[in-house]
């Protein structure tokens, strides 16, 4: 990344299959949304593609990967190409038969040096993360992007997984939907092991009409400068998406910026994808 871009702009975002919620209520009267593709819900995606495209990486959950509800439409392909990321993945993690096909996507205009699809841990099988390296060596930057488990138990055999994965590394930093708030044991316990901060604190994210819970989190190395951290008072979900500025000193050293003009994109294949 050269001199003139020293600042990272990351978003975090369940997007809930690219679905609007307005209230508690709609999850029953609205319900037919999750199992039958809408006019909405492009629309929809096509204002969630206008807000993510000013980001270097973002990071989404509750991305459907081609069902019957969104018309068999890989969504994170989808965002990737209305809002101009040349280098983009996903991974799915539950599957309803042809109706719904939940996962976790990755967009990105800095190109990354590695991908790796792993398997978490779990009494339900089917959840997993993307553990992505961007740049060489020690100064490289490790991002893990994740949507965890409902249950406690699971959700600590997951982040137990993860520290393993990222800490004998020195610039790392995790997003996702956690689905537990930060006073949780089991998150307090993988900072400990990852050698990490939760600098999101009570930012409230769930749900996006009215906020109650902080469940998504952004979890950075200590070293990191942080210039800008708040959720977006958007209704694109029933989450609010989390943004976080970095300042980038000499320890972080990553590829250039790729050209938000360029029409081609890059498919998963264009960077060696591993699964675990």
């Amino acid at each position: 990344m050269n001199s003139e871009r020293r600042q990272l702009k990351l978003l975090s975002y369940n997007i809930q299959a690219g679905t609007t919620t307005a209230n508690y209520r709609e999850y029953v009267t609205k319900s037919w949304r999750q199992l039958l593709p809408n006019n909405q819900r492009v629309a929809n995606l096509d204002a969630i593609a206008d807000l993510v495209a000013e980001y270097d990486i973002v990071a989404l959950q509750e991305v459907d990967c081609g069902s019957l509800r969104s018309g068999f439409l890989n969504q994170a392909k989808y965002l990737a190409t209305h809002a101009g990321f040349p280098f983009w993945n996903y991974r799915g993690n539950r599957k309803v038969g042809v109706i719904a096909h939940a996962g976790i996507g990755l967009l990105s205009h800095i190109e990354p040096a590695l991908v790796e699809e792993h398997r978490l841990p779990g009494a339900i099988p089917g959840r997993g993360a993307l553990v992505v390296r961007f740049g060489e060596g020690e100064h490289a930057l490790w991002l893990i992007v994740l949507h965890l488990a409902l249950g406690r138990r699971a959700r600590s055999q997951q982040l137990r997984y993860l520290a393993g994965q990222v800490r004998d590394y020195p610039n790392v930093v995790v997003m996702g939907d956690f689905n537990t708030g930060p006073g949780a044991r089991e998150l307090r316990e993988f900072c400990d092991l990852a050698g990490l901060i939760l600098p999101t604190g009570n930012i409230l994210t769930y749900p996006s009409w009215q906020p109650q819970r902080s469940i998504d989190h952004i979890l950075v190395s200590p070293q990191m400068d942080i210039a800008d951290l708040q959720a977006l008072a958007v209704n694109y979900s029933d989450h609010r998406p989390l943004s976080m500025k970095l300042n980038l000193g000499g320890a972080v050293d990553l590829p250039g910026h790729a050209d938000r003009n360029q029409k081609k994109q890059k498919t998963k294949n264009a960077f060696q994808v591993s699964r675990r």
